[in-house]
């Protein structure tokens, strides 16, 4: 573990093994974001209803591995029925919705759960809360992000 040695605000620090330019070859040091201080983008695709994304982690931080995206599905919220040419794994953080698979089956998901999507398979998430939104981790390759 590295030792916290430069402090940029209460949510961002880096590390003593890093300068505050990042370097092209990957990681150099260790970077801490917290999610209640990264923006909030709403979900412009075709199909996407009350969805907003956030970059938690991505290539500009270093990351050249994978890159954490975090989304937020609101009241009555959903991304589109999509698909795209690469794998995806989904952690529920907060909230009750749903996954649908390829044939329109609906999975229940709830706080803990994990979900890989492979390579080009039809999906869309949906917060099934009339009250809470759902908030779930998408984790893919970096080159996809």
């Amino acid at each position: 573990m590295y030792k916290i040695t430069e402090y940029i605000n209460e949510n961002h620090y880096i590390t003593n093994k890093c300068d505050k330019k990042l370097k092209t070859d990957g990681v150099t040091c260790m970077i801490v974001h917290n999610i209640d201080t990264l923006s909030k983008f709403q979900v412009e695709m075709e199909g996407a209803k009350n969805a907003f994304r956030q970059n938690a982690i991505m290539k500009k931080d270093g990351a050249s591995a994978f890159s954490f995206r975090v989304f937020t599905l609101e009241k009555n919220g959903h991304t589109p029925y999509h698909t795209h040419p690469f794998e995806h794994v989904n952690y529920v953080i907060e909230g009750n919705g749903c996954v649908v698979d390829k044939d329109g089956k609906e999975t229940d998901l709830k706080k803990g759960d994990f979900v890989v999507i492979p390579s080009s398979e039809k999906h869309q998430y949906m917060n099934k809360s009339e009250t809470k939104p759902f908030i779930f981790i998408c984790a893919v390759s970096s080159e996809y992000e």
